[in-house]
């Protein structure tokens, strides 16, 4: 499996995550009512007997000391989190308790309280699964703690006399089993990433703590242990005038945002971009995950190193932009002397990340057409799949177009405007800290525009769309892309795992910012001169192979929990129709 497959696997994984209600309050409320709804069950339908209205407050009370009690024992003393475990587990024991109900009317016998009994025993056993997991609880001490919650509301339920229920052999021996299940599940799923993930129930914890507290330490220790060292390119493309009051750079890193805010490199393109006195356009690459950038500290590494760059050519003149169709594949290219800038797209239709062959081949092409270099963006302007092999080659026929047309350009004395939406103060969920930027090329009485998003991706069509309407105002935008940043993966509860722009701003709201930064990039023309400037940095890396263990450990705790869930739900028909 590629690196980009397992990225996509651990994508749809990550909607398990979705489960939980967004906030305390939901798992709060809802647990406190399933809980009355049991006790009504129990008292109207088991025992025939009993006190509603003096049972079920104290039930809710036991309900809430003993949810902040496990609070207590989680690893970061997270009350939410001991929410959510409540009521899940007061939801299977009132399955169980209406299955008994249900199943006693179907084989027409008596109603039992071994129901009931297994009931918590089936909540007790769900609770050892959840604090072993996500609660950062050991096996040995979540043995004793499963019980806290259940039994409190057990008793408190059920008169003194009938406890014995407990521990009536047929409902030990099925209390037993579930409690056995629950340890020996945990015990396997702990152990699925192994050799290289030493415990995925810490992978997990770790992944949770970083979403849920924005705390990515337990996450990047994880990662370090399989992180290596690396040699990595940065490329700049810097316009500046001769006061050098107009400094803007073009920024191409060979590092990949991600993997996940907050965690490493996820907002790289930001802190690039603040880096460069927020005057850039930060741009992907064309590399993977495998080139994300594991720790904070790494990233500060990085970042010191960009002031060492080395210049390797400088200009004065450039050409207009040129577009290349072939197929879905578009190209756009500019030449600075003799490097060029080309952008990748597949808008609308939209791809994964563009693979490295495709550059290596585009490299080529480039070195035989006399280029002295050429810069590669992916321009990550729709959402899509993995890259087919016809796409590919569209790609690198266009590429090839563009630079044949531009060998043959006609250059002009560089003019260029830039300007951004810093003062624009937007905020929205699928924009990160770089905001919006647009660069001006002037040519004679022709204007030419390039749009840059701090975004994760494009919705498919938005960039059509934003084009077309400065088309209607009269002006050229000839490409829109985006950064690639992870940033907007915080608190994201979707399949995606992020926001692509587009998806929380409506289209015609940026479309409109875009034709206000146009206009004030216009406003601010200026002729100036160019230099192209190169940094090589060694920092560490993720490497792909993290990513296919971590698919891996999490396909193989998946298929068990499959596999534990049919048996389970068998155990637990068995124990109703028995």
């Amino acid at each position: 499996m590629s690196d980009s497959d397992d990225i996509q696997n651990i994508h749809k994984r990550y909607s398990f995550t979705l489960i939980n209600p967004a906030s305390f309050y939901v798992s709060l409320i809802f647990s406190i009512v399933t809980a009355a709804i049991i006790s009504t069950l129990v008292i109207l339908n088991y025992l025939q007997s009993g006190e509603i209205l003096f049972t079920i407050p104290i039930v809710i009370a036991i309900l809430l000391v003993t949810q902040y009690t496990d609070s207590r024992f989680t690893k970061h003393k997270e009350y939410s989190k001991s929410l959510h475990m409540s009521l899940f587990g007061n939801v299977l024991w009132l399955i169980t308790v209406v299955g008994g109900i249900v199943g006693a009317f179907i084989v027409s016998k008596e109603l039992s309280l071994f129901y009931v009994a297994v009931g918590m025993y089936i909540f007790s056993s769900f609770r050892i699964g959840i604090m072993t997991t996500t609660l950062g609880i050991s096996l040995k001490k979540s043995c004793v703690l499963c019980f806290i919650q259940p039994l409190a509301m057990f008793f408190v339920m059920v008169p003194m006399d009938m406890w014995p229920i407990l521990y009536d052999v047929q409902s030990l021996v099925f209390g037993i089993i579930f409690l056995a299940v629950a340890c020996f599940w945990s015990y396997l799923t702990n152990r699925s990433g192994l050799p290289v993930i030493k415990s995925t129930h810490k992978l997990l914890q770790a992944y949770l703590q970083s979403v849920s507290h924005n705390d990515p330490r337990d996450m990047e220790s994880i990662i370090l242990e399989t992180s290596k060292s690396s040699n990595i390119t940065t490329s700049q493309i810097r316009f500046y005038t001769n006061d050098e009051k107009n400094d803007f750079r073009m920024v191409l890193p060979d590092i990949h945002p991600g993997p996940f805010n907050p965690v490493g490199g996820s907002d790289i393109p930001n802190q690039i971009y603040k880096t460069m006195n927020s005057s850039a356009m930060v741009m992907h690459s064309v590399s993977d995950h495998s080139l994300n950038l594991p720790s904070q500290q790494d990233v500060q590494t990085y970042l010191d190193g960009l002031s060492q760059s080395s210049v390797s050519t400088k200009g004065l003149m450039c050409t207009e932009p040129v577009t290349a169709q072939m197929n879905k594949a578009r190209v756009v290219g500019i030449r600075l002397d003799k490097s060029a800038v080309l952008l990748l797209s597949l808008s609308p239709h939209g791809m994964e990340d563009v693979p490295l062959y495709i550059k290596t081949e585009i490299e080529q092409i480039a070195k035989n057409r006399n280029f002295e270099s050429v810069l590669v963006v992916d321009s990550h302007n729709a959402m899509g799949g993995k890259i087919s092999q016809e796409d590919s080659q569209d790609l690198i026929t266009a590429a090839k177009n563009a630079l044949e047309i531009l060998v043959a350009k006609t250059s002009f004395p560089l003019r260029y405007g830039y300007a951004n939406s810093t003062s624009m103060n937007i905020e929205t969920g699928d924009l990160a800290g770089g905001g919006i930027g647009m660069l001006c090329l002037a040519f004679d009485q022709k204007k030419y525009f390039l749009c840059w998003a701090d975004a994760n991706n494009m919705e498919n069509g938005v960039r059509e769309k934003i084009v077309a309407y400065l088309q209607n105002n009269g002006y050229n935008l000839v490409e829109m892309f985006t950064s690639d940043t992870h940033f907007t993966t915080m608190g994201v509860r979707n399949r995606n795992g992020y926001y692509q722009l587009g998806i929380v701003t409506k289209p015609e709201k940026l479309a409109d910012w875009c034709l206000s930064i146009a206009k004030k990039a216009e406003k601010n023309i200026a002729s100036g001169q160019f230099e192209i400037l190169e940094n090589k940095s060694k920092v560490r890396v993720m490497g792909s192979g993290i990513f296919e263990h971590l698919s891996v450990a999490l396909d193989n705790s998946l298929k068990m929990t499959q596999g534990f869930m049919i048996g389970c739900v068998g155990i637990f028909l068995l124990s109703i129709f028995l």
